[in-house]
């Protein structure tokens, strides 16, 4: 197959439309332009990929690296773990800012999901470039978060957590990027409680802004592609019907960015619900 495909941005600041290209027959060098182009877009939409079945999303999904078979998430069947079905009646949406499973050691880098069925108007979903987030900060804040770290906790099971870099440099790309999110980021170990708090507070909203982000109406057959290291994503909790997607997480490296530049306080700062909002069993939905 030619890689010869159409690119078409979706919004300033990230997303980008990819036609062309049918995702369940690439060779390599579509498969290397299409990580390029993912890598400059940060998100990527493949309307119309009707001829993907569970199993050749498994494989392309596995051209990127191994894949999480996630502990909580609905399996699509006992033979393909690593392919979860989101279903919004059963515990698949998460209306709130986030990138997924940051509580692990290494969160996945990159999401590839594919819209089976939804409503006819609503449950869009929508994506913040976290470089801009980051390099649109004050420089005396920006400053301060570089030498931060930030506590990722599960929404379901407390003892799933881990520490990482509130700034994240990207391995492929070399930009830093704010590394937050609403519902698995608790708290910031280098600060008192009150300043934790309402610095995170400060981020998520900020991290959040319209000007950062693009949306995509879905359509079945469509596909999406999102770097999990630099993105944000939200599916609105608008629509009353039925809504089903399939979803691969390509797993990577762990986060790596400046390191912590100050001591934690004698009394170690808690897990707050600052900016926290629980949407049904595990949040899972896209």
């Amino acid at each position: 197959m030619s890689s010869d495909f159409s690119v078409e941005k979706v919004a300033p600041a990230c997303g980008a439309i990819v036609t062309g290209v049918d995702l369940a027959r690439i060779d390599d060098r579509t498969f290397d332009r299409l990580r390029e182009v993912w890598l400059e877009h940060l998100v990527l939409f493949f309307p119309d990929q009707h001829t993907m079945t569970a199993e050749a999303h498994r494989d392309l999904a596995l051209r990127f690296g191994e894949l999480e078979i996630h502990p909580h998430a609905e399996k699509v069947s006992e033979a393909l773990p690593e392919i979860c079905l989101l279903h919004s009646e059963r515990g698949g949406r998460a209306d709130v800012w986030h990138s997924d499973v940051t509580y692990t050691p290494s969160p996945p880098v990159a999401v590839l999901v594919r819209f089976v069925q939804g409503p006819s108007v609503g449950g869009d979903t929508i994506w913040s470039n976290q470089y801009l987030a980051l390099e649109s900060l004050s420089a005396p804040i920006r400053e301060l978060v570089s030498g931060l770290s930030a506590l990722h906790m599960s929404t379901i099971d407390s003892e799933m957590a881990r520490e990482f870099p509130v700034v994240r440099t990207h391995p492929s790309t070399g930009r830093d990027a704010l590394y937050v999110n609403r519902l698995f980021t608790r708290a910031l170990p280098e600060l008192l409680p009150g300043e934790s708090d309402a610095l995170l507070q400060h981020l998520f909203e900020w991290s959040e802004k319209p000007e950062f982000t693009c949306r995509w109406r879905w359509s079945p057959g469509d596909m999406a592609l999102w770097d999990n290291r630099c993105v944000l994503h939200r599916a609105i909790n608008d629509y009353a019907e039925e809504r089903v997607l399939h979803r691969a997480m390509i797993l990577g490296e762990a986060p790596k960015g400046p390191a912590p530049r100050w001591e934690k306080p004698a009394t170690p700062v808690q897990a707050s619900s600052v900016g926290y909002e629980h949407r049904g069993k595990g949040a899972l939905g896209r």
